[in-house]
């Protein structure tokens, strides 16, 4: 008798939680169908929310959300501090607005997408890979005369990271104001010495809280993935670069990192700091004090640029906008590298219509891949794309990180964005603007040698492929719009 209850007892156990995944996965799936962005993703959602609950409600309330809870209010409850300074920052700028935004309706786009002008009187500089990246940003720091802001989505306590602790807590113990912001996923494994020796010598350094506020506490979906450095409201850096080791070619397992960075001195540095301050409110409640607010024109520049942070905190998707609208002003030419290719439907109809354009559309991705679901979806897009006229090219001269495009021969973007669901809906990201030909010039040169490295993709490569290949394609396509 006492077997039997113990049986039955366990059965109604079983069947009161099958009862209550079953009851989970339908609110979820009516959850993701109400909120989730786009269609794809809703669908790929409702289909794993009803047809396997027990992995795919945990998966959902930790992974699925694409709608940062809190940040919008954040950056704009406070009306005497990051809102008044936004608002007296983008007054400062508008005294040093180029005159192409009010005539040029691709650059308002852009200018509405930043919430800040495009701006004349900066001198910008190209940084091909890590070295010379972090050559600049190094003497960048050593030069700082008030402050250093600070902001990555990976810092590792390798020689690359140390070197760059070094120099922080020099300029702090000679009375640089610091304030360091980090991603708490990206670097997870950064230990705490680091971070203690940083805040014993002055070192304001915080991580960006992605999981602060009850409506973010157990999603794991959402990074900062910005990378910027601001010294003094006058130079800013953004590109791929994070901080360790790999990305200057010191691991033997990848080997040469391909990436690029840019450095911008004058008034567009000001939407990096702007972008930086928001954050910094986000995961301290503060305000970083004494910040130079005023653009500061750089003497004898003449390059205009501007600064576009995006994020799922915004109230449309700033990034995949961003992409689609410089892929439909290309009339000769758009040039796109990024490590990950797996765009939603408005940019792949928008490469589309450039190829029918007539326009040269050229992808760069990588060879070798460090996510072997991205690389995979990835091949779905060949055909599809190539139809136009579009061509792929696999980078086989290292691992290729850029994020970076060229529109004709006037205009690129670089920064942290990629062309993917993540990039477009989940991550904080930035990615600078700069309408200059001798810039274009210096990309075009750039992006030359990386075809030279690279291998052309043929038509019917992917249909070539083995059943078990095309098949997984198909799989990591399916799985996209919640990668």
């Amino acid at each position: 008798m006492p077997v039997e209850k113990k049986t039955r007892g366990r059965t109604r156990l079983i069947v009161a939680v099958v009862a209550i995944f079953q009851v989970l996965g339908l609110l979820s799936a009516v959850h993701a169908v109400m909120s989730t962005r786009t269609p794809q993703g809703a669908i790929a959602w409702a289909v794993s929310l009803v047809t396997f609950p027990y992995v795919a409600v945990p998966a959902y309330w930790v992974l699925g959300r694409n709608k940062f809870k809190g940040y919008v209010l954040a950056r704009q409850e406070d009306i005497d501090s990051i809102r008044d300074i936004a608002h007296s920052a983008r007054r400062n700028v508008d005294e040093v607005t180029s005159d192409e935004g009010p005539f040029n309706p691709d650059v308002k786009s852009a200018e509405k997408l930043a919430r800040i002008p495009l701006t004349d009187g900066n001198d910008v500089e190209l940084l091909i890979d890590g070295k010379n990246t972090f050559a600049s940003i190094f003497e960048g720091i050593d030069t700082a005369t008030e402050y250093i802001l600070v902001q990555f989505y990976i810092v590792h306590d390798d020689e690359l990271g140390r070197a760059l602790k070094d120099r922080l807590i020099a300029r702090s113990k000679e009375g640089i104001r610091i304030f360091f912001l980090y991603d708490e996923i990206g670097s997870i494994g950064l230990p705490r010495s680091y971070l203690a020796d940083l805040r014993a010598a002055g070192v304001e350094i915080f991580p960006f809280h992605s999981r602060k506020g009850r409506g973010n506490r157990f999603q794991l979906n959402f990074r900062n993935h910005r990378k910027i450095v601001v010294v003094d409201g006058r130079t800013a850096w953004i590109g791929g670069h994070n901080v360790g080791d790999e990305y200057v070619g010191k691991d033997p397992k990848i080997g040469h990192w391909r990436d690029t960075h840019v450095r911008i001195d004058g008034p567009a540095t000001i939407g990096a700091q702007l972008s930086f301050a928001e954050d910094w409110h986000w995961a301290t409640d503060k305000i970083p004090q004494g910040l130079v607010w005023s653009p500061q024109l750089k003497s004898a520049a003449d390059k205009k640029a501007l600064v576009i942070p995006s994020g799922p905190a915004d109230e449309l998707e700033t990034a995949s906008l961003m992409y689609t609208q410089a892929i439909n002003a290309a009339r000769q030419r758009i040039w796109i590298a990024s490590p990950y290719f797996v765009p939603d439907d408005a940019v792949v109809q928008a490469i589309q219509l450039a190829g029918l354009r007539g326009v040269d559309v050229r992808i760069l991705i990588p060879d070798e891949t460090d996510s072997a679901l991205v690389g995979l979806a990835a091949y779905s897009f060949l055909d599809q794309v190539a139809a136009t006229g579009a061509r792929f090219y696999r980078y086989q001269g290292g691992f290729l990180h850029q994020k970076v495009t060229l529109i004709d021969d006037q205009a690129v973007t670089i920064g942290t964005a990629n062309f993917d669901n993540r990039s477009f809906r989940l991550n904080f990201e930035v990615t600078a603007v700069i309408v200059d030909l001798e810039i274009a010039a210096d990309v075009e040169q750039m992006l030359e040698a990386d075809f030279a490295r690279s291998r052309l993709m043929t038509a019917g490569e992917y249909d070539s492929k083995p059943f078990w290949f095309r098949l997984a394609v198909r799989a990591a396509r399916l799985a996209a719009p919640i990668l």
